[in-house]
């Protein structure tokens, strides 16, 4: 017998209470983010069509880069790869402008 052979198997993901408890605590905050990205979509949304009221660009590229630069600070501090962190930053402020344009163009 090998020595794997010798050890009673590892129970079952789904019955294993030590990863139910990772797992919750990862889907609560999984849910906190999505609700987290919800209010900010509506808050951008607004600033969007008030873009579009007024007649500004959809996109503040001087904002942006202040933003990443920020977040990336924060990232660091809260010890969290600020490369990962400016692309999630990138990609929502992509989005929001691809809103803002849709504004504008309504």
């Amino acid at each position: 017998m090998t020595q794997d052979t010798q050890h009673s198997p590892a129970p079952p993901a789904t019955d294993d209470p030590v990863l139910a408890g990772y797992r919750k605590s990862i889907d609560n905050i999984d849910a906190a983010i999505i609700h987290m990205l919800a209010e900010r979509f509506r808050i951008t949304q607004a600033v969007g069509e008030y873009k579009a009221k007024v007649t500004l660009p959809p996109a503040d590229p001087e904002r942006e880069k202040r933003q990443i630069e920020r977040l990336r600070a924060l990232s660091e501090a809260a010890d969290l790869d600020p490369e990962f962190s400016e692309k999630f930053l990138r990609f929502i402020i992509d989005e929001v402008i691809r809103h803002h344009e849709k504004a504008r163009r309504a």
